[in-house]
């Protein structure tokens, strides 16, 4: 997307107005109806496909930002808009039997079919799992050794660099995409509903999604009570580059895509955004 079309008046002041991410955050829920996306995803396993609704969901998020909502694929440096060249979806992962979190970049989302994705996060769910993170997870673990007073200020200081000034530490993994476009996490495989997630002030993301916990609700289709399996959805947004406007394209989006599953098994027919 073009920086200058993202860079509107209110996009550059609220930079100035707004601490990353501390004042200017926002959050929002809804419900979707994912009653076609489980019968499409039984359909898959006993074709012998193995996703799950994480896997669905990575998906149409990926071609939510890429194709409907490219203003939310962007990063904030100096005070302005900057698009991210491609999508990248951040996905949480537990590790260390469920005590650490740890996380996978899925680079390219929007360009994969639920099937390749649902493979990619297999593999590297199972690397990180056994150690093998990318450079900025890796770097916690030298940051907790540094002694409390000295830690903060080292924090600080990598937080000016990176994005105060805008600047890139590739050594140490700290580049403009070290935390992808967006972070989608899975609350529901704890047994959880609703969350409300906090977004790390040195990741420079547009939004946290958060995936509750699936469960059969009486919902109203048609003038009449029926059964159907319900995903609630929450999100925490900086609002320097995200606001109403695009948090309900985002919601129409996702609505969309899952309500009508088997379009995230074949390549998205738009070129890439």
């Amino acid at each position: 997307m073009n920086p200058e079309q993202l860079n509107t008046p209110w996009r550059i002041l609220s930079t100035a107005i707004y601490k990353p991410p501390l004042d200017g955050r926002t959050h929002g829920t809804m419900e979707i109806d994912v009653t076609a996306a489980e019968a499409y995803i039984k359909e898959q396993r006993s074709a012998g496909k193995r996703i799950t609704m994480t896997h669905l969901f990575t998906t149409a998020l990926a071609r939510t930002i890429a194709f409907h909502v490219p203003e939310m694929n962007a990063y904030v440096r100096r005070g302005r808009l900057v698009p991210h060249q491609d999508v990248v979806v951040m996905i949480a992962v537990n590790a260390g039997g469920g005590t650490e979190m740890t996380s996978i970049k899925i680079r390219k989302a929007h360009q994969k079919t639920v099937f390749e994705i649902a493979e990619e996060i297999r593999k590297k769910a199972h690397k990180v799992r056994q150690g093998t993170e990318n450079k900025v997870m890796q770097n916690k673990n030298i940051l907790v050794r540094i002694p409390w007073p000295f830690r903060n200020f080292v924090v600080s200081a990598l937080r000016f660099i990176t994005i105060g000034l805008g600047l890139e530490l590739r050594a140490f993994g700290f580049t403009h995409d070290a935390f992808g476009s967006i972070l989608l996490t899975n609350i529901g495989s704890h047994g959880l509903s609703t969350g409300m997630a906090a977004l790390f002030p040195g990741s420079n993301l547009p939004a946290v999604i958060i995936m509750g916990k699936a469960e059969e609700k009486p919902v109203v289709r048609e003038g009449k009570i029926v059964v159907r399996k319900i995903l609630p959805v929450s999100g925490t947004f900086d609002h320097r580059i995200v606001d109403g406007y695009h948090g309900g394209k985002l919601a129409a989006a996702l609505i969309d895509f899952l309500q009508k599953p088997t379009a995230l098994g074949k390549a998205h027919a738009l070129k890439e955004a």
